[in-house]
This record gives structure tokens, C-alpha cells and sequence, in this order.
């Protein structure tokens, strides 16, 4: 693939930030969005806005087919069985809520275990925190080597008979650990437990196929895959859907309301009470349109390239620690610190130069604390990010470290 055509379809790259072209390497929070999705969006507003399945004038029909037509695209795009498994929500987050509030809280009892990974993003924690205190279960934690990676030999001792939920990050946000999710499924599966991923990082870089996978609950926002904000998917076997409750009630997810009593539609409306993110859909269709064009195994070439690439040079900085597994263990995240220099401060240097990284705990407070840091910068890299970007990066943290080296 050649990402220097594929920048050229991205028009909020072509600025200058404080006097320098753009170098943004913040994609692992959000990516940026393509001309064909940017105009997906403005052209249902402009010609076709109007509510959907409830009208039967034009526009209503036409907002309709354009929203059943975007689950279409996400079936295909991660080879779903059919297009009642695909519930858009809100993002990942959302996804992940409701699997914690409807499919755990109904089957958990005392007794029973959840368990998952110290690598999660909060939004894979807090849920299931919240569950086992609704149920009297036990969160449990799988072990991780010193390179970041999971210790498979304590995937296989934890996962047993009181195992009923596994939950585990398809990609690290932090360290780009690419986890075998596959491998992990089937212990689970072996043990009759049931596994959700978080596919926020796993779904814009990499190949899904949940029925290869065999998870039984996947999730992921359009966002960090070039739609818009605000969309997302909650992927889920039909026959574990049709057993779930709803956890929105209202407009639209009902098919009979009596005066003491309702009853819901079918899959996979009784998942999205209320006027849904109706753009937001389109426009993830538009940017899985975008991917595809591409091809995710090309884009997952791409992405091992550029990380390489940037773990080599940003290694040749002496006192610039990175975290995390081999550039062949990870996809396209380096998280790092420079050495007497808070992350905060190498975020605002480089910010001056025009390159936009990441520094916090990025949603992962575990995981600073298994680290021992309170926070990390990060660079995330994208489709359109090429190796002048990385070069930009090291000159900028070479520049960095020497002024504040002088500091102090």
C-alpha cells in the first residue's frame, strides 16, 4: 500500500500545527476520517435525513436502506453469520456494558469467575468490577510476562470449571500486544465459558473473522477505523443475543406496549432503543468501504513495517525506554518515556514541532502500575503514516531530551 496517496485523502493532515506540517501519531485514540467519509456523512444530512424504519415517505426510506445497508457492511467486514449479531451502539464501551450489565449479571452467581487481563483499558475493567459485585462472582487476572505478553501457561491453569466469563483485549492500547485470541477461545470454550474482546484496537488494524475467532462477543468503535465518532458495534452469537434482555428501553426496540406489559422486536432491534446513530452508521459503512479497498492484510503489513521501523529508530535514543513486546508481538503502537523527562512534557515538546502523541495513563491504570510508571507518552500510527513521520518523531524527542537535559 502506499500511504503517502492514501494521506492525500485526508484533509485535516494538510495543516501546519505551531509552524510544522502536521505529524499526527495519536491514532490509537482516534483516527482521522477520509474524503469518502467525511462526504457519506454530509450527503445523508444534505439529501436524505430523516428517521429510520418508521416512515414510509421517501427519505425515510432512503435514511433506512442506507443504515441496514451500513450492518451489511459490518457483517461482511467481520464475517458474521447474519446481520441480527451486528448491534450498533455507541462505541466499545457502550458494546462492552452491555454485555456486563445484560449476558453477566443474568448468569453469574457466587461461586462463578470472571476473568481478565491486567493490559485492559478501563472500559474492559470497570464493567466486570461492576458485575461481580452485582452477583457475588470473582474478577480474576491472567499473569503477564516481562515483555508484556500473555503468560499462556497461566491462561491454561486459570481458565477452569467456575470460569463463566473470559474478557480480554484483542490488541493492547498501551503496549500493541497482539493477544492470541483464537488459542484463548478454545480453552475457554473447553470449560463452557464465554469470551467478549475488545476489538477497539484489534478491528482497525487487523483481519476479523468472529466465526474463525469463535468469540462469543466482539467490540469495536468506528472512530479508531476512520468513521465517525459516536458509532460503534456490539458483535454477538444470535443464540446468546436472543437469550439477552435489553438494557435501553423506549422507541423503536419494542414490538407491542400494553399498559403493564411490553414486548420487544426481534434481533437486532431490541439492542437499540431510540433514533439510533443514524450518520454515524453510514459513515462507518463509508469507512469500512475505505479499509476494504485497501485490504486489511495490507494494512497489517503496513502496520509491522512502520512499527519496526519506529522501534529501531527510536532506539538508538539513549534513556528512551519502550514497553512493551517485540515489534513482531505488537501492531502500531510504541509506548515509551525519556528518562528524567515526565510524559506530560514530551507531549507539549513535541507539540511545538507539530507532532501529536499521546502521554497519560491512557485509560489503563493497572497497567502503569504493572509497568511502574504513572505514565507513558505514545505514538500510534495509522494508514496514512509514513517513515518521515517517524523520522520527525526521533529529531523531535532527540530535541527533547537535549533541552531539558540543559534544564536540569
Amino acid at each position: 500500500m502506499d500511504a503517502r496517496s492514501i494521506r492525500e485523502q485526508f484533509p485535516i493532515l494538510h495543516q501546519e500545527v505551531n509552524g510544522h506540517p502536521l505529524v499526527y501519531l495519536d491514532s490509537s485514540a482516534t483516527s482521522h476520517k477520509p474524503i469518502k467519509v467525511l462526504e457519506a456523512v454530509d450527503a445523508y444530512y444534505r439529501n436524505d435525513n430523516s428517521n429510520v424504519h418508521r416512515g414510509v415517505h421517501t427519505l425515510g426510506t432512503r435514511a433506512t436502506d442506507k443504515y441496514e445497508g451500513a450492518r451489511e457492511k459490518v457483517q461482511q467486514f467481520i464475517n458474521a453469520r447474519s446481520t441480527k449479531e451486528v448491534i450498533f451502539t455507541r462505541g466499545t464501551t457502550t458494546a462492552i456494558n452491555t454485555v456486563a450489565h445484560s449476558y453477566a449479571r443474568a448468569n453469574l452467581e457466587p461461586g462463578d469467575e470472571v476473568i481478565i487481563t491486567p493490559m485492559e483499558h478501563h472500559s474492559n475493567i470497570i464493567p466486570w468490577q461492576q458485575a461481580v459485585k452485582a452477583t457475588g462472582a470473582t474478577l480474576k487476572y491472567f499473569e503477564l510476562n516481562e515483555d508484556g505478553t500473555l503468560n499462556m501457561e497461566d491462561v491454561k491453569k486459570s481458565i477452569g470449571p467456575q470460569t463463566k466469563i473470559v474478557a480480554l483485549t484483542h490488541i493492547s492500547n498501551v503496549l500493541g500486544t497482539i493477544n492470541p485470541i483464537k488459542e484463548i477461545v478454545e480453552l475457554a470454550h473447553r470449560q463452557n465459558a464465554v469470551v467478549l474482546v475488545d476489538g477497539a484496537q484489534g478491528a482497525p488494524h487487523l483481519k476479523v473473522d468472529v466465526q474463525d475467532i469463535d468469540c462469543d462477543f466482539y467490540c469495536f468503535s468506528g472512530h479508531k477505523m476512520c468513521g465517525p465518532t459516536g458509532i460503534g458495534v456490539l458483535y454477538g452469537k444470535q443464540e446468546l443475543l436472543e437469550n439477552m434482555e435489553p438494557v435501553e428501553f423506549g422507541g423503536e426496540m419494542i414490538d407491542f406496549v400494553h399498559l403493564y406489559d411490553s414486548t420487544w422486536k426481534e434481533l437486532p432491534w431490541k439492542f437499540e432503543g431510540g433514533t439510533p446513530i443514524i450518520a454515524g452508521a453510514i459513515g462507518l459503512g463509508a469507512a469500512i468501504d475505505f479499509l476494504q479497498e485497501i485490504g486489511m492484510d495490507e494494512i497489517a503489513a503496513h502496520d509491522q513495517k512502520l512499527t519496526a521501523y519506529a522501534m529501531e529508530r527510536m532506539s538508538e535514543i539513549e534513556g528512551l525506554t519502550i514497553y512493551g513486546p517485540s515489534a513482531a508481538k505488537r501492531s502500531a503502537v510504541v509506548t515509551f518515556n525519556i528518562d528524567g523527562v515526565h510524559p506530560h512534557d514530551t507531549a507539549t515538546a513535541l507539540d511545538t514541532e507539530g507532532i501529536a502523541v499521546r502521554a497519560g495513563h491512557h485509560c489503563a491504570q493497572p497497567l502503569m502500575r504493572w509497568l511502574d510508571v504513572t505514565a507513558t507518552a505514545r505514538a500510534s500510527m495509522y494508514v496514512y503514516n509514513t517513515e518521515d513521520d517517524i523520522d520527525k518523531l526521533v529529531s523531535g524527542l532527540t530535541k527533547t531530551k537535549e533541552f531539558f537535559g540543559n534544564v536540569f
